[in-house]
């Protein structure tokens, strides 16, 4: 798994990279068949002091990429916020995913006698 985390107009510390790291692990957890994971951080240049703060995410699963961005006036809030949408959108990615079929009854006794 690749994982590639920056900042745009600020510098990524330790601490901020720990937290994204410890926030990830949620959503592997999950989910282990992740190929890349791209985290941007970043601080918009808005007259309106609100919403400054962003975190984008791109998850790259086999078959699909996955985005989600959020913005808050928090950088921590925002990455909370942002890997809670993350994982419901993995839980449903996996969901959709997995093989739920089951074989018919009639083909499984067919093959017992």
């Amino acid at each position: 798994m690749n994982l590639t985390i920056s900042g745009h107009h600020l510098e990524v510390t330790p601490a901020l990279r720990e937290y994204v790291l410890t926030k990830l692990d949620r959503v592997t957890r999950h989910f282990d068949q992740v190929v890349d994971i791209n985290v941007l951080l970043s601080i918009e240049k808005l007259k309106e002091k609100d919403r400054r703060q962003k975190a984008e995410v791109t998850l790259r699963v086999k078959g699909k990429d996955i985005f989600v961005e959020h913005a808050h006036e928090d950088l921590y809030a925002a990455i909370d916020q942002l890997m809670d949408k993350l994982d419901r959108q993995v839980c449903r990615y996996k969901d959709k995913v997995q093989d739920h079929h089951h074989a018919a009854a009639k083909r499984r006794n067919a093959g017992e006698a």
